[in-house]
């Protein structure tokens, strides 16, 4: 497997493996599957600030996860907001944890403080998976959102990043200011071999 930063040229991969997801489930809330186009905008609007990447196997994208501002008031802006998504026949080999432990990793050394994942209940995998992390559940929204014909129940799980909350916290360094640092590298490339 091999992890990289997300292209442009990612978004129909990311769109055809995103489209089951929202077509078939509640996992995300989105009802109407983006097209290449939407992703590719997605990405080049995501990047500047928080990392986007993807999971690679045999040259071809089987997964991806990215980071993205959690509320729009500028007090939250060192938290965020996470979202993995992998080839619904390749669940289960690793993937989504490669591209998490890529994706927390850079977060770290962005300076962010807190990360929060949004599962859409009941989602025992997605729980597991989140506590797995050493995230948290801080919140459940009853009955928050109603999709397939049915009320859905949205639980917040929360996992502290860095070393807790200093009374003065540095601004978070923008993604863009990262990409080409050689420590991102050393992200990707122990995430891949789940080091």
């Amino acid at each position: 497997m091999n992890c990289r930063l997300a292209t442009r040229s990612d978004a129909e991969a990311i769109a055809a493996i995103y489209r089951p997801y929202v077509e078939e489930t509640a996992i995300t809330f989105e009802e109407t599957p983006p097209d290449a186009d939407e992703i590719a905008a997605r990405i080049t609007d995501t990047v500047e600030t928080y990392p986007w990447f993807v999971a690679e196997r045999k040259g071809a994208v089987v997964g991806y996860a990215y980071a993205g501002k959690l509320r729009k008031r500028a007090a939250y802006r060192w938290v965020v907001e996470l979202s993995v998504y992998v080839d619904r026949e390749r669940r289960g080999e690793g993937i989504g944890s490669a591209l998490y432990d890529a994706l927390l990793a850079t977060l770290e050394r962005q300076g962010f403080r807190s990360a929060y994942g949004v599962v859409t209940l009941p989602n025992p995998g997605s729980v597991a998976f989140h506590e797995a992390w050493g995230f948290e559940q801080a919140a459940l929204l009853p009955e928050a959102g109603y999709k397939l014909g049915e009320w859905h129940d949205v639980a917040w799980y929360e996992r502290g990043l860095g070393d807790g909350r200093p009374d003065d916290p540095a601004e978070p360094t923008p993604f863009s200011a990262c990409r080409d640092a050689p420590w991102l590298d050393d992200v990707l490339t122990a995430a891949a071999k789940g080091e």
